[in-house]
């Protein structure tokens, strides 16, 4: 039976003061937290619905940590409209070296990106495209928020994703810099390379204006409709992932 300490403490976890004071985030579903379960973080509590032969199988994870409840008690910790069975409490990772581009890869940098949903998915479009890396503005959404993990699909657990000053690390590269803005020249036509950071801008703003300064490769996704009345723009990881297709599409 779920404690009223352990309910408080989930709950508490859906805000990111809490999180950031308590070092913990909380992931949802088999998949979710049987990736990052693999990939090395740490769960200090592991709740599942089923018998733990079956819900913890392929787990690897402490048994003195997992506890069976019910699926009642599951939908009182839940964050989703849904249950997937399983929730974890898991230890948010130290950061361990300090930001810095791979000048030889691909990476993203995400600039003010505040809808979780967005940056969930984000992080899914780079674990497909084989981007490892994805540096975050202070203001983009927490990489821990409930509905960022959960949005991942466990990609991240596959994906570096560090918070920093993007304007001092993209000021101090010399790797080619692209980003999406409407005067950018189209995407389709100009020269890409298989190295360089892409920068993707918040939902409403787009990139801000200090960043703006520092992209030097400017890309546009045309509209194929120009005299037709459409849409003002494209989703922010919709673009994400169309721009990381082109980029892979030709290395």
């Amino acid at each position: 039976m779920l404690s009223k300490n352990q309910i408080k403490l989930v709950h508490a976890l859906e805000l990111k003061k809490n999180r950031k004071r308590e070092g913990l985030f909380v992931a949802e579903g088999p998949k979710v937290v049987g990736d990052l379960l693999r990939a090395g973080y740490e769960a200090v509590m592991l709740f599942s619905t089923r018998a733990q032969e079956e819900g913890l199988k392929g787990l690897q994870v402490d048994s003195t940590s997992a506890q069976q409840v019910s699926e009642e008690e599951l939908r009182r910790i839940s964050f989703l409209q849904h249950p997937q069975e399983v929730l974890a409490v898991m230890r948010i990772p130290v950061a361990q070296e300090k930001a810095a581009i791979d000048k030889t890869q691909l990476s993203l940098a995400l600039d003010g990106v505040q809808d979780p949903g967005n940056l969930g998915t984000i992080i899914r479009i780079a674990d497909w495209f084989g981007i490892s890396t994805i540096f975050c503005s202070p203001d983009t959404a927490d990489v821990y928020n409930p509905k960022v993990v959960q949005a991942t699909m466990g990609s991240l657990a596959h994906v570096n994703v560090v918070y920093t000053d993007l304007e001092q690390l993209l000021s101090a590269t010399d790797v080619p810099v692209y980003g999406t803005l409407l005067d950018g020249q189209d995407i389709y036509q100009e020269t890409l390379t298989p190295h360089g950071v892409i920068v993707m801008g918040n939902e409403g703003n787009g990139i801000s204006p200090r960043i703006r300064q520092l992209v030097n490769r400017r890309l546009l996704i045309p509209n194929f409709h120009p005299s037709a009345e459409t849409a003002e723009s494209l989703n922010v990881a919709i673009a994400t992932a169309i721009t990381c297709s082109e980029f892979r599409r030709r290395f």
